[in-house]
């Protein structure tokens, strides 16, 4: 019997890191193919699932700004880097029997198609995988929130953010042995304690459009799943 399912349309924030595993660059193929039989198993559930992917396992914008590199050309470079890590979360979902498509903000025709709002909705309503690469295509944006803004196009009942810890907590847990996690915060309370969740231009948006964001660690086997049945994991941010 197959369960019942609370969100019909989510929206999966996956960083880069998640891909590099235990490697401190690039990808492995082990994480990836471990994310793909994850996302299979949603979409069984029939769930329509878009995924807003990052660009941090192969280079940060940020950090090579930081080095003296024009920050445009860093965060181009660093939208590039989006777009390989969703190629190969496209070749490990088909390599399953999943029907994908790669949709970048930044034309590049010979690799994925160009994002189209109509066109990556209709994508999801006959079943596919729209994976979102690029960003919001502009520098000085984020891709967290690039997934903001793609989620409230598409119309998505949530934003799933997979990261290596289980929630939001008032400390950073691997340098203060008391952090204390919460279950449940309000959009406003993110921003006034400064949570690094999300920026505060993704938090801003979800706020104004109240879409609720989950926050739970991609690391433990089925939480993807778990978080779209809306059972109690991670930290839930909403109104």
């Amino acid at each position: 019997m197959t369960p019942e399912k609370h969100y019909k349309r989510v929206l999966l924030k996956l960083s880069g890191e998640a891909l590099q595993g235990r490697e401190g660059y690039g990808i492995d193929p082990r994480v990836v193919d471990d994310i793909a039989r994850q996302l299979k198993e949603v979409k069984d559930l029939g769930v329509e699932l878009a995924v807003v992917i990052g660009g941090g396992n192969i280079f940060r914008g940020f950090e090579a700004e930081s080095g003296g590199m024009d920050r445009a050309t860093a965060d181009y470079m660093g939208m590039l880097a989006t777009v390989i890590n969703g190629m190969a979360l496209q070749d490990a979902l088909e390599r399953k029997g999943v029907f994908t498509r790669v949709q970048t903000a930044i034309a590049m025709s010979a690799l994925a198609e160009p994002y189209i709002r109509r066109r990556a909705i209709r994508h999801l309503e006959k079943g596919r995988i729209v994976i979102l690469a690029g960003g919001t295509g502009n520098p000085y944006f984020t891709t967290d929130t690039a997934a903001a803004l793609r989620a409230i196009e598409l119309g998505a009942d949530v934003i799933l953010k997979a990261t290596k810890v289980d929630g939001i907590y008032d400390a950073d847990p691997k340098k203060v042995k008391n952090a204390k996690r919460f279950t449940r915060l309000r959009y406003m309370d993110v921003l006034k304690k400064r949570l690094k969740v999300m920026d505060a231009t993704a938090i801003s948006l979800c706020m104004d459009n109240e879409l609720p964001i989950i926050v739970f660690d991609l690391m433990k086997q089925g939480n993807i799943r778990r978080a779209i049945l809306k059972q109690n994991i991670g930290t839930i941010v909403d109104k």
